[in-house]
């Protein structure tokens, strides 16, 4: 392990333990409330959209605030963003448990998002540093996305659980309880960095207010397309206000001498081609666990119980296809075990795409989501390598933050498109079929498209490949983040001799 600016003697498998158990939280937070949801609109009195909102409230939060929490990281420390955000998160929770009133919900969902933004970039920034690159970081990774890919599925199954047994507040109370754990082991086992020496005198607060509030109104406009059609007068004013407050951004970032999204990211190793493919990644991932819970509930008939418990041969796949990731990258070499990986995610979702309104879970779901999980894992864990590949320390936290930002915007664009096409072609089939059929039609569908966005992606690998690796740049000992490793391309690019020896 390289030295860390004060940090702790904590073991790295024991750091390590600690960042993917916060990553859990953030994620198993997103999808913990779906099966909830009909129990807090019995009992809070919420409306249709407010149902909606609850969801995307979080979403929205998380996904427009996560480039600031990962500049702040690299600026204010890595442990303490992580630890502010744990705090935030845990705050929030509790008073989502609390909530009588649909407001009261909505805001506390909204602030657990923001908590979650300073999260999931400080922490995997945290692993990046922990770990240089080379086999024990492939294996870092593989752990990381393990825990991402099971957090969802596990969310579904969890939310069931208690839901049924405890009610729908101890959704909530699990998700604090879960982050309050992890909040009291961080100051003793994370270790600090040099960047938790500086301050907020870098912090681009232009740049951080135009591109917090242009990702607030875009993804405001499509989660609100999703369910209110695309031409909704809100989501039509969304694209115009958003696109001139980017181009405000842009501006900010061309005349501030420390911009928040510096050129030098874009430009550096694989990141640009990765977050693309990121984007692919993250519209096919909240489709998927957005319309399969629908057809096993809507179409099977099974309950909320029975619906989180089949996730978990995807989780138990998704785990496996993160551990391989790296032994594959060795094998075969980083793009191309990408590109495999992809490619089984695509050949799931087609053979998904044959399910039938009669149809079971050990017949129509058990085998293509044992591929997909499969798929999901080895494509998660290669693309969060390459989109920090080639980045300098003092960037880390920047990196891992517009890594998470393009997976949500992704599933946000994603789910609006696909909710969509589902809906228009269960609509088209309604006239002739019966209500079960028309709405199988409309996940097929849903399934069929994401497949081709996969298969998109695993067409675009070969483009991180080529990426040569920047000219070796010392960071300035003043600089954050001074006496790091940096993250060179090659080591994604090479990963297959590196690996092995």
């Amino acid at each position: 392990m390289s030295e860390i600016q004060g940090g702790t003697a904590a073991r790295p498998a024991a750091v390590l333990a600690v960042l993917a158990a916060a990553q859990f939280v953030v994620v198993l937070s997103t999808s913990v409330v779906n099966v909830a949801l009909p129990a807090i609109r019995d009992q809070v009195g919420l409306s249709g959209a407010g149902m909606t909102w609850v969801i995307n409230a979080y979403g929205l939060a998380f996904g427009a605030l996560l480039l600031l929490g990962g500049r702040l990281a690299d600026l204010v420390g890595r442990r303490r963003v992580l630890i502010a955000g744990l705090t935030v998160f845990v705050v929030a929770a509790v008073l989502a448990a609390l909530s009588t009133t649909p407001a009261e919900l909505v805001v506390a969902r909204a602030v657990q998002g923001a908590g979650a933004a300073a999260i999931a970039p400080a922490s995997l920034a945290l692993v990046m540093q922990v770990f240089p690159p080379g086999p024990r970081r492939g294996r870092a990774l593989g752990v990381w996305g393990a825990v991402s890919g099971a957090g969802g599925a596990a969310g579904v199954l969890l939310g069931g659980v208690l839901t049924e047994s405890l009610g729908w507040q101890s959704v909530f109370w699990t998700s604090a309880l879960g982050a309050a754990a992890v909040l009291v082991a961080a100051p003793f086992l994370v270790p600090a960095s040099a960047s938790d020496r500086h301050g907020l005198k870098g912090l681009d607060l232009v740049g951080a207010v135009t591109v917090t509030t242009a990702l607030v109104v875009l993804v405001h406009g499509l989660t609100t397309a999703g369910h209110d059609g695309w031409t909704d007068p809100w989501v039509l004013a969304a694209w115009p206000v958003a696109g001139v407050l980017l181009a405000l951004f842009l501006a900010a970032e061309r005349r501030h001498p420390a911009p928040l999204l510096p050129p030098r990211l874009l430009g550096a190793g694989s990141v640009a081609p990765a977050n693309l493919v990121m984007a692919l990644l993250g519209a096919v991932w909240v489709g998927l666990f957005y319309f399969l819970p629908l057809y096993q509930q809507q179409v099977l008939g099974d309950g909320p119980l029975r619906a989180g418990v089949s996730q978990l041969p995807l989780a138990a796949a998704n785990m496996l296809g993160s551990a391989l990731a790296p032994r594959l990258a060795r094998r075969l070499g980083a793009s191309p075990a990408l590109a495999a990986g992809l490619a089984a995610l695509a050949a799931g979702l087609v053979w998904l795409a044959g399910i039938s309104p009669h149809g079971t879970f050990a017949g129509d779901v058990l085998g293509p989501t044992v591929l997909i999980g499969l798929g999901l894992g080895i494509a998660f864990v290669q693309l969060t390598a390459a989109a920090v590949a080639g980045v300098p320390a003092v960037d880390a936290g920047l990196a891992s933050g517009l890594v998470n930002t393009t997976r949500q915007l992704g599933g946000a664009v994603g789910l609006a498109v696909l909710g969509t096409l589902a809906a228009s072609r269960t609509a088209t089939l309604a006239a002739g079929h019966s209500h079960e059929a028309a709405l199988t039609g409309g996940y097929r569908a849903a399934f069929l498209v994401s497949a081709a966005v996969a298969a998109a992606g695993a067409a675009l690998t070969p483009l991180l490949a080529r990426r040569p690796p920047p000219p070796h740049r010392p960071d300035a000992a003043d600089q954050p983040g001074a006496g790091q490793p940096s993250f060179t391309a090659s080591k994604f690019t090479a990963t297959t001799k590196e690996n092995r020896s």
